[in-house]
């Protein structure tokens, strides 16, 4: 397939060059530019290379949003994952002489996305210029880039907060003092991006002719989608009257950051989600569909359902698939199966043991507000019956955190002596089932190889990827399209945008919750929450925030959403400092594995750490921006 990734590695050209002093907004080798537009084979060269600027969301250690939180965890004393730049922030490493995963200047796994912003540029002003190109073509290529212009604008945003905006590349006659620019106000950050994306969006198609030649470009329902996001991050409390920015300005004196808060950008990006939505179903979105290959169970259909969502490639349900390879990204998630596969790595990526509780129960509500569910001995454990045979190996005993629980905890993890559909079983019945304790397959046998909670992210792992047979080590990966936004993601942020612009939620919140609800097997809102020890709590606006919050983090875990959803809710405070818990590896009976042991208890996340720093010699040679407040 001509992936965008395959056309990358063709266009290794000399004009993606050096970065220079401030911002990389100069353009130089101005001769090579010019012969980069003479036809059009070179100017989609150059339009490939503005795609390859791209961050890979779902590389474990390349995205932030993956191994930089606090939902996946590894075994921190592995020297493979040690040194890793990602590990470094999970960790609360974090600095602002160097700074790992810097996008800013491009260092430490992190792309110079201002450099990626200065080829967009230079894009958009030469791209009239071959002649064997129809006005049509030029005119689309030229959207495509305006939105990729647009997002990594958007992507420095969420990192570093207010930024300069780069409207055009400066002349390379600029004197000292131009190329010293200085930080944007984030409200004219928004702006620009939302502007930018609504000119993009013109001119984009509603979906991609064909996935074998183009598969990764920009849609119209991308570009929408994208601007939804980019508002409700503007209305969220980080952007939106923070009053820990309200010293936060630069060296003019301009504030940075709102000091007062405005709820009518919730009813802004309300009416974008909206759009987005409606332009997305259009154009053919929705909920994937699993249409089994043989008769089966509702459990089973609908765990392959919710499983496939993500690692279904090119399914409806996604609106912006990346074309990443995330062999890597299964294959350091995948459980050891059988023997024969134990020296194929695997058992090395998991969940927490509170990403495991975070999960409802099977009345579909959180499981310290359920009377029905045992809470107080949820770390005892229990013998797995007949009727537990869809999730949990009949007869076998395992943690009752792990007993009736709501679908997408059983589609979302694996765990010791659950049932880990696929990797070569077809049959029902016949599924694998899990063995996590000390010396069992998949649990920990001396080696590097095993993961310290107890909980393997299935929900990564593609149905179809083959760990082993019982006499074979081979791995065979299936590839999928890492999602970067999902249907489910959209209609949960306008549930979530419509509470925030209303002071009590009404039906029009409810009913999209409940699509999200209805389709991982759940009731609806107030129905599910009668059974709750807090009936009352969907009634009001703070009730259902944090019903709508707790949501998205079920729905999008290990997606690479919570990263970001706990800084712009400004709750990172409280989860990033909790320590990092699981089941007892070493543990070789069912007593001594089920005791809950902590793995990392000195993770700092401070205010501080909500924006990334900028590098000390970058401010040293652009003296007229300011650092991040507590940097």
């Amino acid at each position: 397939m001509k992936y965008i990734k395959s056309i990358f590695l063709l266009v290794c050209i000399t004009f993606v060059t050096s970065c220079v002093d401030y911002l990389d907004i100069v353009p130089n080798d101005v001769a090579t530019m010019e012969n980069a537009f003479t036809n059009r084979t070179s100017a989609e060269k150059y339009l490939f290379t503005c795609y390859s600027y791209l961050p890979i969301p779902g590389h474990p250690w390349v995205s932030p949003a993956m191994v930089g939180g606090d939902e996946i965890w590894w075994n921190t004393n592995q020297a493979l994952f040690a040194d890793i730049a990602a590990t470094k922030i999970a960790l609360g490493y974090q600095n602002s002489n160097d700074p790992y995963l810097n996008f800013w200047d491009g260092r430490y796994n992190g792309t110079n996305l201002f450099i990626g912003i200065r080829d967009c540029n230079i894009f958009i002003e030469n791209i009239h210029k071959p002649r064997d190109m129809e006005e049509y073509e030029k005119q689309l290529w030229t959207s495509e880039v305006k939105f990729l212009k647009a997002y990594y604008h958007f992507f420095l945003m969420r990192l570093y907060g207010p930024i300069p905006i780069i409207r055009e590349n400066l002349p390379v006659s600029a004197s000292v003092d131009e190329v010293r620019v200085y930080r944007d106000p984030i409200d004219d950050v928004v702006n620009y991006i939302v502007e930018l994306i609504d000119e993009a969006a013109a001119g984009l198609p509603d979906k991609i002719e064909s996935m074998i030649t183009d598969a990764g470009r920009i849609t119209r329902p991308i570009a929408l989608a994208t601007k939804a996001e980019v508002l409700v991050w503007a209305a969220s409390p980080l952007f939106n009257g923070n009053p820990d920015y309200l010293n936060f300005k630069d060296k003019r004196g301009v504030q940075l950051v709102p000091a007062e808060k405005d709820n009518t950008k919730w009813e802004r990006a309300a009416t974008a989600i909206k759009e987005a939505i409606e332009t997305c179903e259009a154009a053919g979105h929705g909920f994937y569909e699993y249409i089994p290959p043989r008769t089966m169970s509702d459990q089973t259909k609908l765990s392959f359902e919710l499983r496939g969502a993500v690692t279904e490639k090119f399914n409806k349900e996604i609106v912006w698939p990346s074309t990443q390879d995330v062999s890597s990204l299964q294959l350091l998630a995948m459980p050891h199966l059988v023997l024969g596969n134990l020296g194929n790595k695997g058992n090395e990526l998991c969940a927490s043991l509170k990403i495991a509780e975070q999960f409802y129960t099977q009345n579909g509500i959180p499981i310290d507000e359920d009377p029905a569910w045992d809470y107080q001995n949820r770390y005892k454990t229990q013998e797995a019956g007949v009727d537990h045979m869809f999730y949990i190996k009949t007869g076998e005993t395992t943690a009752k955190l792990n007993f009736n629980r709501e679908p997408r905890f059983y589609a979302s993890l694996g765990f010791d002596r659950g049932i880990f559909e696929g990797s070569g079983q077809t049959e029902e019945l016949n599924f694998w089932y899990l063995q996590v304790r000390k010396s069992e397959i998949a649990g920990f046998r001396g080696s590097g190889e095993y993961i310290p909670t107890g909980y393997f992210i299935k929900k990564l792992i593609n149905a179809e990827t083959v760990t082993g047979t019982a006499t074979t080590s081979t791995y065979s990966g299936k590839r999928y399209s890492f999602p970067i936004i999902r249907m489910s993601g959209l209609y949960l942020l306008y549930a979530e945008a419509l509470n925030e612009a209303k002071s009590t939620p009404d039906e029009e919140v409810y009913k999209w919750i409940d699509k999200v609800r209805e389709r991982a097997g759940l009731k609806g809102v107030v129905e599910s929450w009668k059974k709750s020890a807090k009936p009352d709590k969907p009634s009001t606006q703070e009730g259902m925030r944090e019903i709508i919050h707790q949501e998205r983090l079920i729905e999008l875990a290990f997606e690479g959403q919570r990263f970001y959803d706990l800084r712009r809710w400004k709750k990172a405070l409280k989860y990033l400092n909790e320590p990092i818990q699981g089941w007892d590896y070493k543990g070789e009976t069912t007593d001594t594995y089920y005791t809950v042991s902590t793995y990392m208890n000195t993770r700092i996340f401070t205010m501080k750490d909500y924006l990334w720093p900028i590098k000390v010699s970058t401010l040293i040679n652009n003296s007229n921006l300011v650092q991040n407040p507590g940097w």
